[in-house]
């Protein structure tokens, strides 16, 4: 291996292995049954693959949910929008949607909507073969995968692990609806999948299995990536993104342009006009969940 190929090879293993130590956003993702699909065939999940790929995310509010869906059938982006975000965590507000134009950032604004939470990004691009399966089974069945969601949730609910908190506003009825208690406030929840989709074990305490501590005041400024006007149509299995139905699918995915109010930036990017500072290890503690209780069976 000549020395040039010798530094690439170490710039990458280095780069992996920081993304690596960094993740704390939710418990380990599940692994993968099969790799993604190479051909132009759309692959096909049976249900209970569904239920598995949408478990690590299908009690996030209903906004989070509808951008993290649509920012995986971009995966090629998550990567480097991870790295960004979390260089740039302490940007917020209109200081981050200055700074995204600024650097003419290139990636879809699906994913640009998701650089308010570098947790989200962070834990998407710690395990980009679930993020490419999510954002293929996405694409070639999407009411499938909304169903999916359902299913989780509906355990969850029946289980007594998803209540109200004070951050979010759980419905309830024919499909169980997540929604934040201000549209301007959206709280990334932390929880075990192996946990609060199984029926509680005796002894296991329910209140605290999923954490509600955590989140992200977006404002006014983050309108033009959809948020405030994202939300779900359980009933026609539609993700509403920014007023407009997402209409990408597996056949549109190379052409397919979804309406934003922003421009979108071709490469390549401005130079870097901002300072990278990564999250220390206490701003990362913040992510983490307080500590749950012990003993009986406590509810919420």
């Amino acid at each position: 291996m000549t020395p040039r190929r010798l530094v690439t090879f170490a710039i990458v293993l280095v780069s992996i292995l920081g993304l690596a130590m960094r993740s704390v956003a939710q418990p380990p993702l599940p692994i993968p049954k099969a790799p993604p699909p190479t051909s132009e065939a759309p692959p096909s999940y049976p249900p209970a693959e569904l239920d598995r790929i949408v478990s690590p995310i299908a009690l996030y509010p209903d906004p989070l949910l509808a951008q993290v869906l649509a920012a995986a059938t971009f995966p090629a982006d998550i990567p480097d929008a991870a790295r960004w975000a979390d260089d740039h965590h302490y940007l917020t507000g209109s200081r981050l949607t200055n700074a995204i134009a600024a650097d003419h950032l290139p990636w879809d604004p699906s994913v640009q909507a998701l650089l308010p939470f570098p947790s989200v990004l962070e834990m998407m691009a710690s395990n980009m073969p679930w993020t490419e399966e999510l954002g293929n089974a996405y694409l070639a069945q999407g009411d499938a995968v909304m169903d999916a969601v359902q299913r989780m949730r509906q355990k969850a609910w029946r289980y007594g692990y998803l209540r109200p908190s004070a951050a979010v506003i759980v419905r309830d009825g024919p499909y169980v609806e997540i929604l934040p208690v201000s549209p301007a406030f959206i709280v990334v929840p932390y929880y075990d999948p192996a946990i609060v989709f199984a029926p509680p074990r005796p002894g296991l305490a329910i209140a605290g299995a999923v954490y509600w501590g955590f989140g992200i005041r977006l404002g006014i400024w983050f309108g033009p990536w959809g948020w405030g006007a994202t939300r779900f149509s359980w009933p026609a299995h539609t993700v509403i993104i920014n007023n407009a139905p997402w209409g990408r699918t597996w056949t549109n995915r190379r052409v397919y342009v979804h309406p934003y109010a922003i421009p979108r930036y071709a490469p390549p990017r401005r130079p870097e006009r901002h300072a990278a500072r990564p999250r220390t290890p206490a701003e990362r503690q913040r992510e983490r969940p307080r500590p749950r209780p012990r003993g009986g069976r406590e509810m919420f």
